[in-house]
Parts: C-alpha cells; structure tokens; sequence
C-alpha cells in the first residue's frame, strides 16, 4: 500500500485564497463582457436608427451624404435607399457584401448570411424606405476592446495577490515551523513544556496545551521507569546472586541430587542473563545518539574478543566456524558493539544444530562497513524472520534457551551508531544477520 503523499499548508491556502480571487475576477469579467456587449449593442442600434433619419432627411442633391459614408464606414455599415423598387443610393462597399441579407421588415433584427450573423435595420418613411446592415463581428470585437484593459488589469492584481499571500500567509504560518521546531528538539533528557511567542493561533493553542500536558505525563511515566530500573537492578540482581552461591554450596554438600541442582542453576543464570538484557535495553535510547561515545576501533579484534567469549560454548555444541575477517577501523563505542556482536554470535551458536556452522563475514564499501553472520539450520517460514527481532520472541518448537532478547538489544546498539540492522533467511539453511556502520 502506497503511502499517503504529505500537503502544504501554505501551499493549499494560498492556492485556495487566489482561486475564490480569480473566480471572482472572472465571473466579474464575464458580467463586465455581458454589460459591454448588451451597451454596445443599443448604441450601435441607435447608430443605425441615426444613420436611416439622416439618409431619409437628406437632400440628394447636395453633397450631405458625407457625413454618412464616413459613420458608415466607421462603423462598418452598409446601407441601400430605395423609393420603391428605385435604388437612390448605397453605401461605396455594398458590391462587397450580399444585400440580401438587409432586413425585409421593419425594425432591427438578427440574420444570418454568409456564413456569418448580421444586425438589420429597416425603416419607411414617405414612400422611401432605408435598409442598414451590419457584422456582429464588429460589435464583438469593439466589446472586448473595452474589456481588454480591465482583463490586463485583473491579471495584474492576481500577479500582486499572489506574492502577498505568499508572504503574508508564510509569515503567519511561522509559527507552525517554530512549534515543528520546538517538538523536534524534546528527548527524554528535555521534557519542558514548549513555549511560544505570542500572540498565538487561536487553533494551535489547544495542540499547545494536550501537548505539553502529554510531555509532562511522559516525563512522569519516564521518572517511574528510571526509579525501576535502580530499584529492579539492586532489588533482583542481589537475590539471583545469593541464590547462585547457595547452589554452589549445596552441590558440594548433596553430590546426589547434583544433576538436579544444576537444572535449576541453568534457570537462574538465564533469569540473571533476562534481567541483565532487560537493564540494558531500558538504558538505551535510539534516538540519543549523543549519549553514545564512539572512537576508531578495530571491528575485527571486537569480533573475535566477543568469539572467544563465547568459544567454550562453541565446543561443547561442535560448532565449525568460518571467519572472513581483517583488521577494520570506524568509529564505535566498543562495549556496546562488543556486546552487540556478542549476541548475535550467541543466537547463532543457540540455534545452530549440532555439528552446525557459522560464518561471520566483512565487507568494506567505500562509506560504510557490513558484519554478516550466518548458520546453518533446517529452515525459517517469512512470518518467523519479520518478526525476528521482537522482545521475548521465540520460534515455537525451538528447546533451545534463550531470552529473546538479544536480536532487539543488538538493533537498538545499531540505531544508536546511526546503521542499519537486516534479517534474511540464510543459503546456509538457518538465518542471516547483516549489520551495515558508517566508517566515520
């Protein structure tokens, strides 16, 4: 399932503030269009009304027509004036356009002629009757002249809305980056209510307020941990110690029930081994990598410190190993690495049949570094491998001691060196561990 793509804030008010501007500049528009065309419609109508008084009116046999043929063409008009069925005159360009399209009644009327729509006038007065025609087109194109300044004009005011709100809204939106801020810096060495400047968005106070209240029962729930863990660490650790010596003391006294004796030392050693784990993984935090101190070390001589630890353990299952390592300097806290590595070896003796095998490889990149361990086994379902690495987790059917604890304490010990830790079934039959470190 794909994840859900993250939006803007800013981005969505400014995008929806200069929509509502432009619909409204454009439905302005529009009805600027409307008014203009209706406006030039009745002048042009009057125009018309004008030029028929004018070419009834006028005295043929002066040179009046002047006037006429200059508003004609002005206006691209074209008239006939008949007495009858006689032509008296026409306007110069009427041999250019079809006069069947002048209007056959009187009165203004819509016709269309030659592929294109007309405006007719026709009037009678005295026995003469006048016959005026006219592309819409010229009024169309007249209407959008006079609306081409208004248009300029409205892209103009979105161009300067547009930078406004994209500077007033980012500057109120401040805030928001400056409390993302405030939160990013909270650990759990900093649990202080966040503070900020005023005045405050009346929405994020409320976010303001459950937050702090949430850190500070945080911090509370944090203190009681830290009290347990102290508490936990001196109140168990002495008794599981007192009980291993008493053990000791009764396998020298009762040699008879000594096989017994040891079952229930194998029990408290894995229980001391729980609470050793459980300590450890309450005092990490992965997210605190400056809690960590790290120098260049060796990462083969930590390998093999943590190897023979744990060779006794090998032996006593047959254990075969295969080593590919050489000397390899990063950066590291070597305690938590060694301890890291050492788990990880022990789960692979753990669940390695008898007779089995491990093999630890290096790989050396050019920024990083890859430590590898795999064992042979009879075989890992995908379902058991993802959930590998949880606390207390355990493989059903496994007789095989352990705690479950050491793949996630090995995870957390990488976080904190800012790598990576990946699980994989192994060619080798068991599983594959694949811890990936930055040199540097």
């Amino acid at each position: 399932m794909a994840a859900k793509q993250s939006v803007s804030l800013q981005k969505q008010l400014i995008k929806t503030s200069l929509l509502s501007a432009i619909w409204a500049g454009l439905i302005s528009l529009f009805l600027m269009v409307g008014f203009g065309l209706y406006h030039v419609m009745s002048v042009h109508d009057e125009l018309m009304d004008e030029v028929a008084d004018m070419l009834i009116a006028t005295d043929l046999t002066q040179v009046n027509g002047k006037q006429i043929d200059e508003l004609s063409e002005e206006f691209d008009m074209h008239y006939q004036l008949f007495r009858g069925s006689d032509l008296l005159t026409q306007s110069e360009k009427n041999e250019e356009v079809n006069t069947t399209a002048m209007a056959i009644e009187n009165g203004h009327h819509f016709v269309w002629s030659d592929g294109q729509l007309w405006r007719s006038y026709q009037q009678q007065d005295d026995g003469l009757t006048v016959q005026i025609i006219q592309p819409i087109e010229k009024r169309v194109l007249e209407t959008l002249q006079s609306v081409m300044g208004y248009a300029g004009i409205l892209l103009i005011v979105w161009l300067i809305q547009w930078l406004l709100l994209h500077i007033y809204i980012k500057r109120q939106l401040k805030v928001l980056n400056i409390f993302s801020a405030k939160i990013a810096q909270k650990s759990a060495d900093d649990l202080a209510p966040i503070k900020l400047p005023h005045p405050i968005l009346d929405e994020l106070a409320p976010i303001q307020t459950q937050l702090n209240y949430l850190l500070q029962r945080l911090e509370l729930s944090l203190q009681a941990e830290q009290r347990f863990t102290a508490d936990a660490s001196h109140e168990l650790r002495s008794p599981l110690s007192a009980i291993q010596m008493r053990l000791q003391v009764l396998k020298r006294r009762y040699p008879d029930i000594q096989q017994d004796l040891e079952v229930i030392q194998k029990d408290v050693t894995r229980g001391t081994r729980v609470l050793e784990n459980l300590l450890i993984l309450a005092r990490l935090d992965p997210t605190d990598t400056a809690q960590v101190e790290k120098q260049k070390a060796d990462l083969q001589q930590v390998t093999l410190q943590a190897f023979e630890a744990l060779q006794p353990f090998a032996d006593e299952k047959g254990t075969h190993w295969k080593m590919n390592t050489f000397p390899l300097h990063i950066n590291m806290n070597s305690e938590l690495i060694y301890t890291c590595i050492r788990n990880l070896i022990d789960n692979a003796i753990r669940y390695t049949p008898e007779q089995g095998k491990v093999q630890i490889d290096f790989i050396d990149e050019l920024k990083t570094v890859i430590w590898q361990i795999e064992n042979t086994g009879l075989g890992l379902t995908e379902q058991e491998i993802q959930r590998i690495g949880e606390r207390f987790y355990r493989i059903l059917g496994n007789k095989t001691e352990g705690s479950g604890l050491g793949v996630s304490i090995a995870q957390k010990i990488i976080q904190l060196h800012q790598g990576t830790l990946e699980i994989a079934a192994s060619q080798l039959g068991g599983l594959k561990i694949q811890i990936r470190l930055p040199k540097n």
